[in-house]
């Protein structure tokens, strides 16, 4: 008995150190062979990994990284900002990109960098590594794109993700995913250092922008195995546009955010998993996974200017009054500004969108040297300007409205859910402390980032009132802890809401963002 019980030990142990040793060479050579992909809406089942045949038999594939944009978040320590250049690795080839002295920001039109790799033409997964790096004099420095909660080890400071040549998506440190518990905060092709709570820490953090590309025959974005094998379309045909189920996005967007893949440690085995079908209707108009207020139509028409359904987003649109005949100043918020207020929101992982003429808004105002506030003549230009006399545009409801005016009686003010002005004279002469202390560029992005907060629920303040203005008020010491933008004793020299983390008095405004509220009164 204790014979055959030895062997029935040994013949465990081996079967354990066999499966080991064949799950190691399955992702070996970043190949997951033999393992079932599942489709759980058609029920259908794909073989995922190394494949005989030619995945695209119309071409000789080939895929780009391409990178978008790139931003610091953090104090670089130098005068005229980083140094930043890329290191992008696909498989075993390494692209180095030009250095960028000195810029702090980057935005490509449509890219500012490009790393292409011709690819097997029978092999499913591509590896791809993006490090972000500081160029020193003696060492240079890798920054923080990564989400790395488990170390701060510089070497966690890059992105790993594998890129599929079947469907067109990748997963790894980047990411889908439709259920709210595993969303990938940052977003699907945004990659950001403050994703590991250091957004007080100078860590070098930054985000990057970019998405992955691979040759298609007719350019529509969709893999021909993917529209041979799961579409049944023609690889031939470019279907961009596409809208056979009539729901209101086209095929290529439910493509691109309606599938991922993911490995079943249960079971061993790959799932492919098809959350929206582009010819079967859902109803795009209700779905909102992200809750910021855009539905799912909405966000496709939002798209093209970096719209995520899988996280939050702001868009506002930024009308500035032209300058006045008798020497008065035009009535602009400065690109700093701009900039500030971007990192102050990125870093929260709710990307800010500013539409200063680059979506279809951004309209110049005609001069008016005073208009009251509240006034019939500031709804004429809410109405003409950014509704373009149509109270049913899109726009409506999507985008916020912020406009820079000369005089409006108060230095800003929300003259209904959604839209406030900020007044350029009123500030510059009622807060000049702020800005000979902190600069012009600071004090009007305070100022403009507090009166956007009233249209985003951060209304019920307590350091909101008139006795928090100056150090010999009562109120103003009685609420330093609420370091806010919204705290009057911060406003015009504080680009920021507060976190609630520095105890009594102190609030948590980014916690009580509601996204939706400037939509309630529509």
């Amino acid at each position: 008995m204790r014979k055959i019980l030895k062997i029935l030990i040994l013949v465990a142990i081996t079967f354990i150190f066999l499966s080991t040793n064949v799950y190691a060479i399955k992702i070996s050579n970043n190949k997951i062979e033999n393992i079932e992909m599942y489709d759980e809406k058609s029920n259908k089942t794909f073989l995922q990994g190394s494949d005989d045949e030619d995945l695209d038999p119309n071409t000789d594939i080939e895929i780009s990284v391409n990178i978008k944009a790139i931003r610091a978040l953090d104090d670089f320590e130098k005068s005229g900002g980083p140094d930043f250049y890329l290191r992008i690795y696909i498989n075993d080839k390494i692209y180095v990109s030009e250095v960028w002295n000195n810029q702090k920001y980057l935005y490509g039109d449509p890219y500012i960098f490009q790393a292409e790799s011709d690819v097997p033409d029978n092999e499913e997964n591509v590896t791809v590594k993006i490090q972000l790096w500081d160029k020193q004099l003696g060492s240079d420095r890798l920054c923080d794109i990564s989400d790395n909660f488990e170390t701060k080890n510089s070497e966690n400071y890059d992105i790993d993700i594998l890129y599929n040549i079947k469907t067109g998506t990748w997963r790894g440190e980047d990411y889908i995913h439709y259920d709210p518990i595993y969303f990938d905060e940052s977003g699907y092709g945004r990659l950001c250092g403050t994703d590991d709570n250091s957004i007080y820490e100078n860590d070098l953090d930054c985000e990057l922008w970019f998405d992955i590309t691979q040759s298609d025959t007719d350019g529509d974005g969709i893999p021909y195995w993917t529209e041979v094998n799961v579409y049944g379309t023609d690889p031939m045909v470019d279907d961009t546009g596409r809208d056979d189920d009539g729901d209101g996005v086209p095929i290529e967007w439910e493509h691109k955010w309606g599938n991922y893949i993911r490995f079943d440690w249960h079971h061993n085995k790959i799932e492919y998993i098809w959350i929206y079908d582009p010819f079967v209707w859902e109803n795009h108009r209700e779905l909102d996974p992200d809750d910021d207020g855009l539905d799912n139509v909405e966000e496709y028409l939002t798209s093209q200017w970096g719209s995520d359904p899988f996280r939050r987003d702001i868009f506002l649109e930024l009308d500035q009054m032209e300058a006045g005949p008798n020497g008065e100043p035009a009535s602009i918020l400065s690109n700093k500004s701009r900039e500030l207020i971007i990192t102050a929101f990125n870093r929260q992982n709710i990307v800010y969108h500013i539409d200063d003429g680059c979506m279809g808004g951004g309209e110049i105002l005609p001069f008016i040297k005073h208009i009251p506030g509240w006034s019939e003549e500031l709804r004429d230009l809410y109405n003409n300007s950014f509704l373009k006399g149509d109270e049913n545009n899109w726009r409506r409801g999507v985008f916020h409205w912020g406009a820079m005016l000369y005089d409006a009686c108060f230095q800003g003010y929300n003259f209904m859910r959604g839209a406030f002005q900020v007044s350029t004279k009123c500030v510059n002469e009622n807060h000049s402390f702020g800005i000979n202390v902190f600069g012009e560029d600071v004090a009007f992005a305070s100022v403009y980032m507090h009166e956007h907060g009233h249209s985003l629920g951060l209304n019920d303040i307590y350091g909101h009132n008139r006795d928090s203005y100056y150090p010999w008020q009562l109120n103003y010491w009685k609420f330093r802890p609420y370091k806010s933008c919204m705290n009057y004793g911060y406003t015009y020299v504080l680009v920021d809401y507060s976190d609630g983390s520095r105890g009594k008095n102190d609030m948590d405004d980014w916690a009580a963002i509601d996204l939706t509220y400037f939509q309630r009164d529509l």
